[in-house]
């Protein structure tokens, strides 16, 4: 059987998946795909020709790097090794159209191809554990966002979904005890959202006459007030940070919730590497 290696300094799925295409016009035809991925240096591309060389094999290769290839080609020639460079001429043909040097960083495409199955993944998230949805699940969230409504939980939790997080949210209703999960929640991913009472009371009525529906009470400032204050009852019992959300645009509360996670983040790192140094002096005290 004939064997077509795919040299990647990726996965080289791509490359397989183009190599496929073109086998089944060859229908009669008996072939094994053999991929090498993360082929990123010298030294590994020397260790992978004596199978390729033995085997009498075909080279498909995907590398980035110039240099890299060049190599391939050389050392296939000097073996009488068929060599079919995928990447190298359509490099070539972009740099001259695009009149821009190509990065020849490896595996840019995989880390992309990443990024967006996390953004999708993130996003189901988001979707799954909205408005107190799965809340048995929080500890898989980075971010939690807990408040009342119409305090903006839902859409800053699609916006950060979008940024990659995994976001959860939980709607605080006035005599409604809060899941326990929430107090075994990380420092520095609860995080609650108030606004002014004013301000909530004029959004809800307008939504209310929107809806033509009829809330009772929901809008009344003086519930509003009620339920805004037993949010913050719920807030400092659980010692989460308090965000305000009067008046801002989703995208500066997401970033002050970023900013605070992040500083937190950084002070329990630098607590512990201080914790870590008390201790190795009192280590060595001891064996003194």
């Amino acid at each position: 059987m004939n064997k077509i290696f795919v040299v990647s300094d990726g996965t080289g799925r791509t490359a397989e998946q183009t190599l496929k295409a073109a086998l089944t016009q060859f229908p009669n035809a008996r072939a094994e795909i053999v991929l090498k991925q993360e082929i990123r240096t010298e030294e590994q591309i020397d260790a992978i020709m004596p199978e390729i060389i033995e085997a009498k094999g075909i080279i498909v290769n995907t590398l980035v790097s110039q240099h890299l290839r060049e190599m391939m080609v050389r050392i296939s020639r000097d073996n009488n090794i068929d060599a079919i460079d995928l990447m190298g001429p359509l490099l070539s043909r972009l740099s001259v159209h695009l009149a821009h040097s190509p990065t020849e960083k490896p595996g840019i495409f995989s880390q992309l191809n990443k990024e967006y199955f996390k953004r999708i993944d993130s996003m189901q998230f988001a979707f799954t554990h909205d408005d107190g949805q799965r809340y048995y699940e929080y500890e898989k969230a980075e971010i939690i966002l807990i408040g009342v409504s119409r305090t903006f939980k839902t859409p800053l939790s699609i916006y950060l979904a979008f940024k990659n997080w995994f976001v959860a949210n939980y709607p605080v209703v006035l005599g409604v005890d809060p899941p326990e999960i929430l107090k075994k929640i990380n420092h520095g991913n609860l995080f609650g959202l108030t606004t002014e009472a004013g301000e909530l009371s004029l959004l809800r009525t307008a939504r209310q006459e929107y809806l033509k529906g009829n809330t009772g009470e929901y809008s009344s400032i003086e519930f509003v007030k009620r339920e805004l204050n037993y949010a913050h009852n719920i807030f400092n019992n659980l010692h989460c940070p308090v965000i305000n959300v009067t008046n801002k645009p989703i995208e500066e509360i997401a970033s002050e919730i970023l900013a605070i996670k992040r500083r937190i983040s950084q002070g329990d790192h630098t607590r512990k590497k201080s914790k870590e140094n008390q201790d190795g002096i009192s280590t060595s005290e001891n064996n003194a």
